[in-house]
């Protein structure tokens, strides 16, 4: 399950791990306009864990979801 929310500055989308447990945090990624940043409850350290990626990391990262195995860089061609 999940959810989708526009804020001021940034949509945010909630992922609710859902199925046998164990079950994980739940997973909050706010979209701005210059990054992207993931957040997790993490009970261990009773703390927020974040990761911030740039759009370009975004970028590459959702083009290796569909790629094999390999090193690869991804030109931009200019406007």
């Amino acid at each position: 399950m999940f959810s989708i929310e526009h804020e001021f500055d940034s949509t945010v989308v909630t992922l609710v791990d859902e199925g046998q447990a164990p079950l994980y945090e739940d997973i909050v990624i706010n979209a701005f306009e210059e990054c992207v940043t993931i957040e997790q409850y993490d009970p261990h350290n009773d703390r927020t864990q974040t990761v911030t990626l740039s759009m370009s990391q975004l970028r590459d990262l959702g083009a290796a979801l569909n790629l094999p195995e390999g090193v690869y860089s991804i030109e931009t061609k200019p406007a």
